[in-house]
């Protein structure tokens, strides 16, 4: 495989705080590698600005492996940047040409607000989480692991939607700045399992709800799957919109049982 050394030309980001009127920098990082990874490139930078006596580049970041879902950015007008199916620590150097220029923006939403340079305040999907994103069980020991059967395609379609890292690059993508795919996609993990079947309804009416408090409408665009580094379909929407009508149902009787 080429380990071509490129010059890149990045077009950041660059904003003190949340009140703060930010604007872009251009700096030039030389004879990057190929195999170098995109947050690798962004530390070289930054040894080169703190090497210069100027303040580095903020940006979020924390295991580079494609699982915690901090690194988001927003590359050349695209969530994660330009290979689909990849958070931007997966991202590296090659799928870039030497001579480019880069633009590198923070999640651009109103519910997550910029905090400094490129890292933004994503707690509004810590409330949706913490509104029902969860399930209730007794105390006491582990249960044996086959104690409830659950058949493969429903194990596996569970997992599917499990995969989601809570990057926030749907929201960032989606005109309308929805949270549907993330939501959609906590809340199929748990109603497609028999642990999470108690709650269900009552479950998807909070988080539902507390969406809608903090993000825009979902109108179908599908920008938020075609972003998702996990790749997670848009059918987790429909099922989430399905039990959201059920549950509206459903615990109106309860509350009229009351």
């Amino acid at each position: 495989m080429s380990n071509h050394l490129k010059n890149i030309t990045l077009r950041i980001w660059r904003q003190a705080g949340p009140a703060a009127k930010g604007n872009f920098e251009t700096h030039v990082v030389d004879e990057i590698t190929d195999e170098a990874s995109f947050l690798e490139m962004l530390d070289i930078l930054n040894d080169k600005l703190v090497t210069e006596g100027k303040e580095a580049v903020v940006f979020d970041h924390d295991c580079r492996e494609g699982i915690c879902g901090t690194c988001s950015l927003m590359i050349d007008g695209q969530a994660h940047g330009p290979q689909r199916g990849t958070a931007t620590c997966q991202l590296h150097m090659r799928q870039f040409k030497s001579n480019d220029t880069i633009t590198i923006e923070p999640w651009r939403a109103s519910a997550f607000p910029i905090i400094k340079d490129l890292m933004v305040d994503r707690s509004a999907f810590d409330r949706i989480i913490e509104s029902g994103g969860y399930i209730s069980a007794d105390t006491g020991g582990a249960p044996d692991a086959n104690l409830i059967p659950i058949s493969k395609i429903v194990a596996d379609a569970a997992m599917d939607s499990a995969a989601c890292i809570g990057c926030g690059a749907c929201v960032a993508a989606c005109p309308n700045g929805a949270a549907n795919l993330f939501t959609g996609a906590k809340i199929a993990h748990l109603s497609r399992l028999p642990q999470g079947q108690a709650e269900r309804y009552s479950r998807v009416e909070a988080m539902v709800e507390t969406m809608d408090e903090k993000f825009g409408s979902c109108t179908n665009h599908g920008e938020c799957e075609a972003a998702c580094p996990k790749e997670i379909s848009i059918d987790v929407i429909a099922l989430m919109n399905k039990d959201f009508r059920k549950a509206k149902f459903a615990n109106r009787k309860d509350l009229a049982r009351k």
